[in-house]
């Protein structure tokens, strides 16, 4: 049961991601996560009004915001003590914000940057989040339910985690009092990466080449990933092109499709990039895959430009990305 839970909030994020398949149900029409049993209401005789109210008197001053869900809320303009639940942790870590709580910061590149954050799990853990007193809370659940809890605690955003880099980084500095900082990561991490899709491009691959992102999920279930993790990274305006019908995908605004296998060379690239399931049925599921003749009949794969990496360390997040940045050119010269 802990192992289960373990990997629904490893692959939502990364989208992913596993967890991204169940939590960020959005793009999958599955049920939403149920918050579960521990009712704000039933906490400590009305606790979370004193907390939400602890927020606001610590707070120098407030303003109005609006989510991309429509939810209006009263947020400080100096937020302390901030809760962030979503695959995108490590934005906060690269603006050097110190969350006091957090989901989907275990075995991430930047673990060992979030020591002193509480782990509060996904769904979130209601008491534990109430605890640590939030003056703000930001989720990437679209659970409406949770949602109604959550704001009992603190103000609390619905953020969307499969925005690009571009928008989530701004809006982050926004919300957290780090404009300055967001522009500028946002300025050196793209002339990191012109530079090493420039290095790349001279060394390694061709121009136009395409690439594609598969993952399974338990239940025998095969993914190709669009808006979410590695993807993000790999469609940069230097580098892969999205292969076949991963355009469709990406132009529906899904962070990533279930397909069946049969349906692989529709969206196969030059270059296939495979995430490592945490799950041991999915692990078989994709030794079955790359044993499969439809798998073996695939250009890239009879080319040997096949390549694996951990699910976990595949984020879109910004610190997994600048990680990315270094590794992406050691996978492909492999």
């Amino acid at each position: 049961m802990k192992q289960a839970r373990r990997i629904t909030a490893v692959l939502c994020i990364i989208a992913l991601m596993g967890t991204i398949l169940l939590a960020c149900s959005r793009d999958l029409d599955e049920p939403s996560n149920a918050v579960g049993t521990n009712d704000v209401n039933t906490t400590q005789n009305g606790a979370s009004t004193a907390a939400g109210q602890a927020g606001k008197e610590t707070a120098s001053s407030t303003r109005k915001f609006t989510d991309y869900k429509g939810h209006e809320v009263e947020i400080s303009t100096s937020p302390q003590r901030v809760i962030f639940v979503g695959e995108t942790f490590g934005d906060l870590v690269a603006l050097d914000v110190n969350a006091v709580g957090g989901g989907f910061i275990k075995d991430y590149v930047f673990e060992e940057q979030v020591k002193n954050t509480e782990d509060i799990g996904f769904p979130i853990n209601l008491e534990k989040a109430l605890g640590l007193n939030p003056d703000l809370i930001i989720t990437g659940n679209t659970d409406e339910k949770e949602y109604e809890q959550l704001v009992k605690i603190a103000p609390t955003v619905m953020f969307d985690t499969f925005a690009p880099l571009e928008e989530r980084m701004p809006l982050l500095g926004d919300l957290l009092g780090k404009k300055q900082q967001a522009e500028n990561w946002l300025t050196e991490y793209h002339t990191k990466a012109e530079s090493m899709w420039k290095q790349l491009h001279e060394e390694e691959i061709e121009p136009g080449e395409t690439a594609s992102v598969f993952t399974y999920y338990p239940g025998d279930r095969l993914f190709v990933m669009a808006r979410t993790g590695l993807s993000q990274v790999l469609y940069d305006p230097n580098g892969f092109q999205p292969a076949g019908m991963i355009q469709d995908v990406l132009d529906a605004n899904k962070g990533f499709e279930q397909i069946s296998a049969e349906l692989l060379p529709e969206y196969a690239g030059d270059r296939i990039f495979i995430l490592n399931a945490v799950d041991e049925e999915a692990q078989q599921s994709t030794e079955e895959l790359i044993k499969s003749k439809i798998w073996l009949d695939l250009p890239a794969v009879k080319k040997g430009h096949v390549y694996t990496i951990n699910i976990i360390k595949a984020s879109s997040d910004a610190s997994t990305r600048e990680w990315l940045l270094e590794e992406l050119p050691r996978m492909l010269k492999k």
